[in-house]
């Protein structure tokens, strides 16, 4: 009979916020299955507690390394799955693995914790009754403009992870694209740098133009419903111009922030800007 997999939240920062019931589970399993082996070490040695056998399963290949483990749960065994930190499948390794441990007739046992994705949600003050999490947005190109462009429908709070030099970066381009909506950035969180703050995108883009130590959540206010954005109009493109024109943004910067945000070519854009500039 397949054995029992454990999949176990642990900490975002703040050793601290391990639970009883997850140190108990880990301590307790034949093997542990972790993203990187050794940041789970630490966690063990933090807890005073033994080593178990050992499999590491990064993002990057964790369908090419299922195959062992789902060996030992077809052992009997009980396998605990954890990554680098908070909940695993939540943007992190470990649906592939749930899924297929599903799939082979094992136990699958959740142990709940911390989740940065519900921390910065539960801080930001913004509706959380309907909340859709992005994790990260795709780095560039097409693919960057159409989850933009979707994300601007969705009448539901969005949660976007990115890392710290790009956070700049990444308020600008879900400000031309969004618009200037209500957010939060919780950067470092649980750890003792932790920061949250509270603005519009705009202003929060103002605020970390440089970028922003350490790893970020992105909370933003959703679409006021789907009809308010059911049309991406010229009309919206033009406003959106108009306001950073007015701010005194360089064209050039803005041209190419826009364009990548909309899935525009520059040119499309500076035909707009020119239109705008003109009617001042």
């Amino acid at each position: 009979m397949p054995g029992t997999l454990y999949v176990v939240a642990t900490p975002i920062g703040n050793l601290g916020d391990l639970s009883p019931r997850a140190a108990e589970v880990l301590r307790s399993v034949a093997t542990i299955v972790a993203e990187d082996t050794r940041r789970t070490l630490r966690l063990l040695a933090h807890m005073g507690a033994p080593a178990p056998a050992m499999v590491s399963m990064p993002a990057f290949d964790e369908r090419g390394r299922m195959g062992v483990v789902l060996g030992r749960l077809a052992d009997g065994q009980e396998v605990a799955l954890c990554t680098d930190a908070g909940t695993p499948g939540v943007s992190d390794p470990g649906q592939q693995l749930v899924a297929a441990a599903w799939n082979m007739g094992a136990r699958v046992v959740p142990i709940p914790g911390p989740c940065a994705a519900l921390a910065a949600l539960a801080a930001s003050g913004l509706p959380s009754d309907r909340f859709f999490v992005q994790g990260f947005l795709p780095r560039k190109g097409t693919g960057r403009a159409e989850v933009l462009a979707f994300l601007a429908r969705l009448p539901a709070t969005l949660v976007v992870y990115e890392a710290g030099n790009r956070t700049g970066e990444t308020l600008r381009d879900l400000h031309a694209a969004l618009g200037d909506r209500p957010a939060a950035v919780g950067r470092e969180l649980t750890k003792l740098h932790e920061e949250i703050a509270r603005g519009t995108l705009y202003e929060l883009a103002a605020r970390f133009a440089e970028g922003a130590r350490g790893e970020v959540t992105i909370v933003i206010s959703g679409a006021a419903s789907p009809e308010a954005v059911r049309d991406e109009p010229e009309e919206r493109l033009e406003a959106e111009l108009a306001r950073r024109v007015a701010a005194g943004e360089p064209p050039s910067a803005i041209a190419r922030e826009v364009a990548r945000a909309r899935g525009l070519k520059r040119a499309e854009v500076y035909a707009v800007l020119h239109k705008v500039k003109g009617s001042e």
